[in-house]
């Protein structure tokens, strides 16, 4: 189940390139949602994607959300990753069956829309998170994530995503890389970027052909003299708990905690990420609405 992340940095400490063969946690993540070809490819491109930008946080706990509201028929598609690239998402729809685009691939601009928007959240331990969005531009996920740094954070970058998904609907491979440039990098290490990325092939097409992170950053930094600088092993793993399922009940006011006490022989919450269920006795909500009225008079 587990992903290999590496991040590497240029001679000059300009450029910094983050590779993830996501494989595993792909195959984890259409395990767990059953989702169609295009579904999957659509989902796993974003949670690549996910882990990759949660890789660029710098604080132990620090998380990012990417969401995508591109009004196609897979719905709202969400993921949520930490600082280490580990990564939970959810499709709304996971079963969309669409004809192949104009390439003979995958439909995923077609299932995820194009008149819609990304938008990222970094919880980074501030008072309020920081958000910023973007206006999709293609659909495809990756272009939309590099525009979106463009636009919001200002930085340069460089986003390759691909799942390949085979005709049984298991994931053959997945991956991504994010290559950002700082404020100073140099025309020379645009150029060389820019030169690399045209000789580089689609990501799916290079970890399919037995190419390892290393591998697949060797091109990409191609002169530009990059080191690794560190890595992880992050992979598609959810944190819910009865515990913070609980919690999330407490938050609902008490007329809806005594309406479900009443009417349900039990109380089912589903977890969208993992679809682990949680099952809660009218008993246990009544207790919950009375502690909150006891809180309330107190």
């Amino acid at each position: 189940m587990k992903g290999i992340l590496k991040r590497y940095l240029s001679a000059d400490g300009a450029v910094v390139c983050a590779v993830l063969d996501g494989t595993e946690m792909c195959r984890e993540m259409e395990r767990i949602h059953k989702t169609s070809a295009v579904c999957t490819a659509a989902l796993g491109r974003l949670s690549m994607a996910a882990s990759l930008i949660g890789y660029t946080l710098k604080n132990p706990g620090d998380t990012v959300t990417v969401r995508i509201d591109g009004g196609g028929p897979a719905g709202v598609l969400l993921a949520v990753a930490d600082d280490l690239g580990n990564v939970k998402s959810y499709v709304e729809q996971p079963v969309v069956e669409l004809p192949l685009n104009a390439k003979g691939k995958l439909d995923v601009a077609g299932a995820v829309g194009t008149d819609g928007t990304l938008f990222v959240i970094k919880d980074i331990g501030l008072k309020e998170p920081y958000s910023g969005q973007t206006a999709l531009v293609s659909g495809e996920i990756a272009e939309d994530v590099t525009q979106y740094f463009a636009d919001s954070e200002q930085v340069p970058s460089a986003c390759g995503l691909g799942v390949l998904v085979d005709p049984d609907l298991t994931v053959n491979c997945a991956g991504g890389y994010l290559i950002q440039l700082l404020p100073f990098a140099p025309e020379s290490d645009i150029a060389q970027l820019e030169q690399n990325l045209k000789d580089v092939t689609s990501v799916t097409e290079m970890i399919s052909g037995g190419m390892t992170a290393d591998d697949i950053a060797q091109k990409l930094m191609a002169g530009l003299d990059a080191e690794l600088l560190d890595e992880s092993e992050p992979m598609y793993a959810c944190d819910c708990s009865r515990e913070r399922t609980e919690r999330m009940l407490r938050s609902l006011d008490v007329p809806t905690l005594r309406d479900m006490a009443a009417e349900m022989p039990e109380i089912e919450v589903c977890c969208h990420f993992c679809n682990k269920k949680y099952v809660f006795t009218p008993a246990e909500v009544s207790r919950m609405a009375d502690d909150k009225e006891a809180a309330s008079n107190s």
